[in-house]
Formats: C-alpha cells, sequence, structure tokens
C-alpha cells in the first residue's frame, strides 16, 4: 500500500506562482510513476504531468511551458512547480502514482494509487 500526502495548494493571482509537494510512503518510490492530476468542477479528472525514475518527464499541452514536474527518490517525494498560472488551472490537484518502473501513467485509468488532493484557486 502506498499513501500519497500533497502540500502546497491555496489561492493565488493569475500570473502567479505554486509549488505542489507529494510525500510518498514506501520503499520502493524510485520504481513508481508518479504524476499529477487535476479536476475542475463539472469536469473529469485530467492528466497535467508525469515522472519517471528514468528523468524521463511528460506534460500536458495544456500547462507545456509553465509547469514542470520534478522527483527526488531520496526524499520520496514529487513536486509540481506552476508559474504563469491561469483561472483556468483552477482545480484539485492530485498526486498519483502507479507502480512499475516505465509504467505508462497518462490517464485515470493507469493510477494505482491517488493523493486526497489539494485546491488550487487562480483569481483573475
Amino acid at each position: 500500500q502506498v499513501q500519497l500526502a500533497e502540500s502546497g495548494g491555496g489561492l493565488v493571482q493569475a500570473g502567479g506562482s505554486l509549488r505542489l509537494s507529494c510525500a510518498a510512503s514506501g520503499r520502493t518510490f524510485s520504481s513508481y510513476a508518479m504524476g499529477w492530476f487535476r479536476q475542475a468542477p463539472g469536469k473529469e479528472r485530467e492528466f497535467v504531468a508525469a515522472s519517471w525514475s528514468s528523468g524521463n518527464t511528460k506534460h500536458a499541452d495544456s500547462v507545456k511551458g509553465r509547469f514542470t514536474i520534478s522527483r527526488d527518490n531520496a526524499k520520496n517525494t514529487v513536486y509540481l512547480q506552476m508559474n504563469s498560472l491561469k483561472p483556468e488551472d483552477t482545480a484539485v490537484y492530485y498526486c498519483a502514482a502507479r507502480v512499475g518502473v516505465g509504467s505508462r501513467l497518462s490517464s485515470p485509468r493507469d493510477v494505482d494509487y491517488w493523493g486526497e488532493g489539494t485546491l488550487v484557486t487562480v483569481s483573475s
């Protein structure tokens, strides 16, 4: 069982920045694909970014150039640096994990474990 705990959400003005963190339990963090998803009110949960221990990352087109995912395997933590935030980025952001080195993580169906979510609100 893997437990994920997000932090760092809050209220920010458009154009501002936030950094989300997700701490994971377990001794095999480096073998997990880690990612972030988000869900806005009335919308489906969508992929934001993913990170693998190989160093590879993937970002959704809607956040490319503004958001950056990173991970620190020594701290069992994954981060999401969000810059140039827009009102349409307002959502609950969920940390996600999938067991298995190199495993796919681009859809909610791929996720083995979810965090409880942290709310990001961007005001115009």
